[in-house]
């Protein structure tokens, strides 16, 4: 089969290189599967980088989530074992964890649905208790993760503001239903969060960029307010004055959604549940940019690492316009 290989660290287009392997060997509880679409994650190039938290032996496949077919002839959305990641033609995944690929959604939309939206439900739901009437800040609101918290937050009936990096994005966050969309590059996110909230602030911040970002937020955070830390997108780990957070009495809380897999498994499934019950509403759909063949992987996962895409680019093995 076709997989991409990682065989030293370095910037994804330098790095991946596309090769024909052996299939991967399901172990026990395992099953192989068909890859039919890959979500392109931000975790991919960090994985390409060598800075992400789990780190593959090399050579390694990038790609931590799927939609494929298993054997016996389900479509599941899957997270598969590296360090044979989901940018190949097959790949196996523990059948314990594997998720039934909702129907309402096609197979690259599928595929985009588990990880940034299971991120973005437990960031809004377990994590900032998020309530209906509350204003609700996302960053990057544009991208694949930023995207998903969008819909959800409006699902959670909150009146969204959307940070955006450029005019382009910024119509895709308008029309992903944000109630006010910012350009970082061309306004001030902090007076337009107090202006939008006659000075209030905002109840709870959904962050996947650290740096400048987190910075802003807690200027305009509000009182009893949530700072839901999500990732580092920009590269820039901030370091919270706590004595800022006692003064303005707000909460920074960190998620992790992976941990949600090995310390609540039923939590994730009932999410799932959840996600699936949305999007055959139509309150929810992944927002996907591009559908990429198998052989536009490397400069797929590079754009990402870029943060020069909107919303979510899928790979599809097959080639079909999935």
């Amino acid at each position: 089969m076709q997989a991409w290989r990682v065989h030293r660290n370095g910037e994804p287009s330098e790095v991946m290189r596309l090769e024909e392997t052996d299939r991967p060997t399901p172990g026990d509880g395992q099953v192989l599967i068909e890859v039919l679409a890959a979500n392109v994650n931000f975790p991919d190039a960090l994985l390409c980088r060598g800075q992400y938290q789990v780190q593959p032996p090399l050579p390694f496949t990038p790609g931590v989530e799927i939609c494929g077919r298993t054997p016996d002839g389900r479509r599941v959305l899957a997270t598969p074992a590296l360090p044979d990641g989901g940018l190949a033609e097959y790949v196996v995944a523990d059948e314990a964890a594997l998720l039934s690929a909702p129907e309402a959604l096609d197979d690259a939309e599928a595929a985009a649905l588990h990880i940034g939206y299971q991120t973005g439900w437990f960031g809004l739901h377990r994590r900032a208790h998020l309530q209906a009437g509350e204003t609700l800040l996302v960053h990057a609101a544009a991208g694949g993760v930023g995207s998903a918290a969008v819909q959800l937050g409006k699902a959670a009936g909150a009146t969204v503001i959307g940070v955006v990096g450029g005019p382009e994005k910024a119509e895709a966050a308008s029309e992903l239903g944000c109630d006010l969309v910012v350009d970082r590059r061309s306004e001030n996110i902090v007076a337009a969060v107090k202006e939008a909230t006659g000075g209030r602030g905002a109840d709870v911040v959904y962050d996947p960029v650290g740096g400048d970002a987190y910075a802003a937020s807690v200027k305009c955070i509000a009182f009893e307010g949530r700072v839901i830390v999500v990732g580092f997108a920009s590269g820039a780990i901030p370091a919270p004055a706590l004595n800022h957070a006692l003064v303005k009495n707000y909460s920074i809380a960190g998620l992790h959604w992976g941990l949600y897999n090995t310390q609540d498994p039923a939590a994730v499934r009932a999410c799932h549940d959840e996600l699936t019950r949305l999007s055959a509403q139509g309150v929810i759909k992944p927002l996907v940019s591009e559908r990429a063949p198998l052989a536009g992987a490397a400069a797929a996962v590079q754009r990402v690492a870029d943060g020069a895409s909107t919303g979510r680019i899928v790979v599809l093995p097959a080639g079909a316009a999935r």
